[in-house]
């Protein structure tokens, strides 16, 4: 079981990296926009979002079972099912894509393409934002996507196997849901617990990449440890600060939402973000999750070897 966890996440984060999502009807992003009707449409009660949000949940944990049972006969069909579930679920592709598309829009004055391109990543308010604004918005949701999208699923599939892809990704889905609705309010507390240690992995790996990237692995430790303690959200403050370390600009500050208007602490201490710093962006995601692809293969052959010695 472990060998074939470990192969079938390699395959299935190679996949993502090389064949990508269908430019039409990408399955998570199909699966987001129904969340977020059918969360519209709830009672205003938070009992309604917490038995959606975490019926949801239950149940991608539960077909992951069902299939990896279908599959323990045969180490090769394992393996396949794992890489198939770890493509379907990782955002690595989808987000290099869009991330790529936000530094051209951006480079090019196409302010209205990047502002619309960006609210499928993001749910804060775009129209009032400018070139700087709209730089920051997408290095902040490029670093936060990188952790709930590609590092903490692979986490945990190396971890519970398919069942633990399906649900990290599932959680990371409805979390982008309105915070003042029911199912989005109870996603949000879901999904900080359940990214707590992959967002902290996700961190690491930031600083551990920097280099790669031109950027400043000091830069990266530095901004993750100091300035993260005054962040609201006990994970997305941390990968921020990461990145905007390691790209030596500044993130966070006045954002708005739809909800209302949110002071976030600053992060990292260089100048303002611009184009080119969202294209690093992209290019330092890349290579994080490239290490979390090989470190959950050897977490979870890790895993396998902890539980035959026992």
């Amino acid at each position: 079981m472990s060998a074939a966890r470990a192969i079938g996440l390699l395959l299935g984060a190679a996949a993502d990296g090389v064949i990508g999502e269908p430019k039409r009807g990408r399955p998570v992003t199909v699966f987001t926009r129904a969340v977020r009707t059918v969360d519209a449409s709830l009672p205003q009660h938070r009992l309604a979002g917490v038995a959606f949000a975490g019926g949801l949940a239950g149940s991608a944990v539960v077909a992951g079972v069902l299939a990896e049972r279908s599959l323990r006969r045969s180490p090769v069909l394992q393996a396949l099912g794992t890489a198939v579930a770890t493509w379907a679920v990782l955002g690595g592709a989808g987000l290099a894509a869009d991330g790529t598309e936000l530094a051209r829009d951006l480079e090019e004055g196409e302010l209205d393409a990047a502002r619309e391109t960006l609210s499928e990543l993001d749910s804060r308010q775009t129209g009032g934002l400018n070139v700087v604004g709209l730089s920051r918005a997408s290095v902040e949701s490029v670093a936060q996507h990188t952790a709930d999208a590609v590092v903490g699923p692979l986490f945990w599939g190396a971890v519970a196997g398919m069942p633990g892809l399906l649900a990290a990704r599932t959680v990371s889905v409805l979390r982008t849901g309105d915070p003042t609705r029911p199912a989005g309010w109870f996603a949000r507390r879901l999904d900080d617990l359940v990214n707590l240690l992959p967002t902290r992995f996700a961190a690491a790996l930031t600083v551990s990449s920097a280099p790669v990237v031109g950027g400043s692995a000091a830069g990266a430790w530095r901004a993750w440890r100091r300035d993260t303690a005054a962040h609201p959200s006990p994970n997305a403050g941390r990968m921020e600060a990461a990145f905007a370390g390691a790209l030596e600009i500044r993130l966070g500050g006045r954002t708005v939402y739809p909800h209302g208007v949110e002071e976030l602490p600053v992060l990292g201490d260089g100048r303002n973000p611009d184009a080119g710093h969202v294209t690093r962006a992209v290019e330092l995601s890349r290579v994080v999750g490239w290490l979390a692809g090989v470190s959950s293969a050897v977490l979870a052959a890790l895993f396998g070897l902890r539980r035959r010695s026992r």
